[in-house]
């Protein structure tokens, strides 16, 4: 099953690469209330007319290199990436003890949480490179919950893509609620995403009449598109670099069919 997707997908991701892309970044700072927060904008600047923007929420450990490089992959890919922020500036770990400090302290407050996403998604609507009728959201570990999260609360989005990122929720989605497409990229060994978890989101995804996809990867472990993965000091994480291919030609394929070129 892995090879034949992985094939098709590596197909569609060779289609869809640019051959030209002049990638442009800029960072900036927005709010969400008092709390000052980092955005990061990648997009092709060799590109005419508006495209789709993708937020791009982080991992657990904040708003790093990872989340920016995957805003700057969006952008090769033809789409305005955003690389957003979910704890407020400066707030960046490689201590999984902080991080999950951090992730306490921004989802004790749904709404705040709900909050934090829109101020992003609008910074990104101003963008004058974007196309506000397609806005898609993508999410890793953490960042593939809250991504999740907002798809089940109705949010207007075209698709919702997480990567290695928790399933389980306490207010699972209502008949008819789900707005976006959602793609779900898991590892086969994620501990922190077992079988069972996997199961009860479809259910509840089939449900609530969601449209909705789940990609196994067998043998990947939890971060698996994250490079520096080890480096963290966790055995439940590490990078498989043919999981990361499969899953980000696996999200240019739902993009693609949400918004055929």
């Amino acid at each position: 099953m892995r090879t034949w997707y992985g094939l098709a997908t590596a197909v569609v991701l060779l289609s869809l690469s640019p051959r030209s892309a002049t990638v442009k970044t800029r960072e900036l700072e927005y709010r969400q209330g008092d709390i000052v927060l980092q955005g990061f904008v990648a997009w092709d600047d060799a590109a005419r007319g508006r495209r789709p923007g993708v937020l791009v929420v982080h991992e657990w450990w904040g708003h790093n290199e990872h989340a920016r490089n995957q805003a700057r992959r969006l952008a090769e890919a033809g789409y305005v990436g955003f690389a957003l922020d979910m704890y407020g500036k400066g707030k960046v770990t490689s201590h999984p003890q902080e991080a999950q400090a951090f992730v306490s302290e921004a989802t004790k407050d749904p709404a705040v949480l709900a909050a934090r996403f829109n101020a992003a998604l609008e910074q990104l609507k101003r963008d004058p490179h974007v196309d506000t009728t397609r806005i898609a959201a993508v999410g890793y570990c953490f960042g593939g919950a809250v991504v999740l999260g907002m798809a089940r609360a109705g949010a207007d989005l075209a698709a919702v893509v997480t990567f290695h990122g928790a399933l389980a929720t306490t207010s699972p989605a209502q008949p008819g609620k789900v707005k976006a497409r959602i793609l779900v990229l898991t590892g086969g060994a994620d501990p922190f995403v077992p079988p069972e978890q996997v199961e009860a989101f479809k259910r509840e995804m089939q449900a609530a009449g969601a449209r909705f996809e789940v990609v196994t990867y067998p043998g990947a472990k939890h971060g698996f598109t994250n490079p520096e993965a080890a480096k963290y000091g966790m055995p439940q994480l590490a990078f498989d670099a043919t999981a990361d291919r499969e899953s980000w030609a696996a999200m240019l394929k739902l993009f693609q069919e949400v918004w055929p070129s």
